[in-house]
């Protein structure tokens, strides 16, 4: 799962214009998802959403992604859960003080930023606390409520 986590990272160009096309079809597709219905649709896009990021990503399905702003390298795999950048104790090869033996994700982040455009300005950002009401829900639902000011929006997690 690491190594293609790592892949994912060296390829963030790729996926991060990938998703936008995903995301711009699923918004598309709202009139679609309020007719099923959002809750009616959790649990099968959470399935399909668990399957496809915890490959790509390793995926832990905080229900609040923010993959297109940290260059692919999903900061809840960090020991710590750090969203909003490296703790101190990144070692000079650049893994964790926590887990030796892995890159710190947030080293990580940065080289994926760096491959997409405005990806270091997009990862600047402040990413605020987790809603862990959140957990194990489906993100791409929730954006497209967001986008749409569909069903809930932003009233759920």
């Amino acid at each position: 799962m690491y190594a293609v986590r790592q892949w994912s990272v060296r390829h963030a160009r790729g996926l991060n214009r990938f998703y936008r096309v995903f995301e711009s079809l699923l918004v598309r597709m709202a009139p679609l998802w309020s007719a099923i219905g959002h809750e009616r649709l959790e649990k099968p896009f959470a399935f399909a959403e668990r399957n496809v990021k915890g490959l790509l990503f390793d995926c832990q399905m905080c229900g609040q992604c923010v993959l297109s702003s940290t260059g692919m390298s999903c900061p809840m795999n960090c020991p710590k859960n750090l969203r909003n950048g490296p703790c101190g104790g990144v070692r000079e090869n650049g893994h964790c003080e926590v887990k030796p033996e892995m890159r710190c994700v947030w080293v990580a982040a940065f080289d994926g930023a760096q491959r997409i455009p405005d990806g270091l300005k997009t990862m600047s950002g402040v990413q605020f606390a987790l809603d862990r009401r959140a957990q194990g829900r489906s993100s791409w639902l929730r954006v497209v409520r967001e986008k749409t000011g569909g069903e809930n929006a932003g009233t759920k997690p």
